[in-house]
């Protein structure tokens, strides 16, 4: 049949900070994941699709599965296990820094219920010698019956190709799934939202990162001049958050808005005027109805 290529849907999952968005932002060459050092920046569930010219995966790069306490950490690893149901294959990845299999919230139970193939990516190898890479494999042979298990940097891109040389025999064959010149299916108003967030992970300290959410208010392009303007809320949980995410003389706001901008100037390729604004809500993380509105639930 014509337009038949290897094609089908992929879970990445894994404990968190382990790679999943650099590895998929690699394999994308481009950024559409967002990237910290900080664990759980991942919040909802992103849709790359790889596309080559015998294949299209499309990859659910997903919140890192932890111990969760609070609704919104809640919502984050069901997202994550949710996808485990309505994938052809799973990506399961870990890293050299966190590698045994009782140190993580993910139990073989979880991977055998899904009734699916499965790969297990040990991470960052550039940080950690292949000596140390034996015992990781070792014991991870103990606690599933992985397809394969593949080393690689999701930084440098070493190991890439085998993963997708191990990958693509487990998809079926068939029609694309998505057109072949798009990278992923959320909307520029979700990235630009994501890239603020992203900028809030890597410049606000301690734990502000995670009582900030940010929802776009209006995202206008002038068709004359090309310029679009983005009207941004970041919203924090107490009114002491709300002073650090502004800091001294809106300092902290107009380097979020800045990094944030070229970001998003890069995405769209066109001129960009940020606004921003800073609104207390009062235990957000714990409001369904607001979870609702992030798109949680």
């Amino acid at each position: 049949m014509e337009n038949q290529v290897k094609t089908g849907v992929v879970a990445l999952i894994g404990p968190p900070n382990v790679g999943k968005s650099t590895l998929l932002n690699h394999l994308l060459g481009q950024k559409i994941s967002i990237v910290s050092p900080k664990p759980q920046t991942t919040r909802n569930r992103i849709i790359g699709i790889i596309n080559g010219e015998d294949h299209q995966i499309v990859l659910l790069d997903t919140p890192g599965i932890h111990r969760a306490r609070s609704p919104l950490n809640l919502e984050m690893v069901k997202i994550a296990l949710h996808s485990l149901t309505e994938v052809d294959a799973i990506v399961f990845m870990i890293d050299t820094t966190f590698p045994l299999p009782e140190k993580i919230n993910v139990t073989s139970d979880v991977l055998k219920k899904a009734r699916k193939p499965v790969l297990l990516l040990v991470n960052k190898i550039d940080l950690s010698s292949r000596e140390k890479l034996l015992p990781i494999l070792n014991a991870y042979k103990d606690f599933f019956p992985f397809q394969a298990m593949i080393p690689l940097s999701a930084k440098t891109g070493d190991g890439v190709n085998i993963l997708m040389e191990e990958l693509l025999p487990l998809l079926p064959e068939g029609p694309r799934l998505y057109p072949s010149d798009i990278p992923t299916d959320a909307t520029e108003r979700f990235i630009a939202s994501e890239i603020i967030r992203e900028k809030i992970f890597l410049l606000a300290k301690q734990e502000v990162p995670y009582s900030t959410a940010v929802t776009i208010e209006s995202f206008q392009e002038d068709e004359s001049s090309g310029l679009i303007t983005i009207h941004a809320t970041i919203h924090v949980e107490r009114k002491s958050q709300k002073g650090i995410i502004i800091g001294k003389q809106g300092a902290m706001l107009k380097k979020i808005g800045r990094a944030a901008r070229l970001d998003i100037i890069e995405l769209l390729g066109t001129k960009i005027m940020l606004k921003l604004w800073v609104k207390v809500r009062k235990d957000w993380t714990k409001d369904g109805r607001f979870l609702k509105e992030l798109g949680f639930g």
